[in-house]
């Protein structure tokens, strides 16, 4: 690599890594594994710099490598770990509204399979078209609006299941 293109990779990496790191964290939902994510994102866009530089799409291709490493990352048996349970907290839900529904929402995330994650993640987090999803996950529009529209309805179905649960703590707490 040359001293410019070394210089246009820096630059790249200065000005995209928070945003993908938010994305891959979206994905992963864990912080480890996003900063690895994202790592090896940037490892392979380097590799491909010189020919990325004569297309339009660097963006795209970043996301679309961020997105099947993911995916392929999630097929890997390692990749599963099981959680040990949910705390219970009795007081001050007030308080903590804000976090526990992040937290509630990144937990119901981590259940969706890792397309239909990707597709709700780069739709309705990275705010893209369904067009630039489709071009991103190598798939037509209209697989894009089927896996965001099982991906939000599991996510429905959790968010009501989660309140009742919660209702039901607060009952007995």
């Amino acid at each position: 690599m040359h001293d410019r293109e070394d210089k246009e990779v820096t630059a790249f990496v200065r000005a995209r890594y928070g945003s993908l790191l938010r994305t891959a964290f979206l994905l992963c939902g864990d912080r480890g594994k996003a900063e690895d994510l994202v790592q090896t994102t940037l490892a392979k866009t380097v590799v491909a710099w010189p020919r990325l530089q004569r297309s339009e799409g660097v963006d795209h291709y970043v996301r679309r490598i961020l997105v099947n490493t993911f995916v392929s990352w999630r097929r890997r048996r390692s990749w599963w770990e099981q959680p040990l349970g949910r705390l219970v907290e009795s007081q001050a839900r007030d308080e903590y509204v804000g976090v526990e529904q992040r937290d509630l929402l990144r937990r119901a995330l981590d259940g969706l399979p890792a397309r239909q994650r990707a597709a709700v993640v780069l739709r309705f987090y990275e705010d893209l078209s369904e067009q630039d999803t489709a071009h991103v996950l190598g798939c037509s529009v209209g697989t894009v609006k089927s896996l965001s529209s099982r991906g939000l309805q599991t996510l429905r179905k959790q968010w009501v299941k989660a309140d009742a649960v919660a209702d039901e703590e607060v009952r007995y707490a």
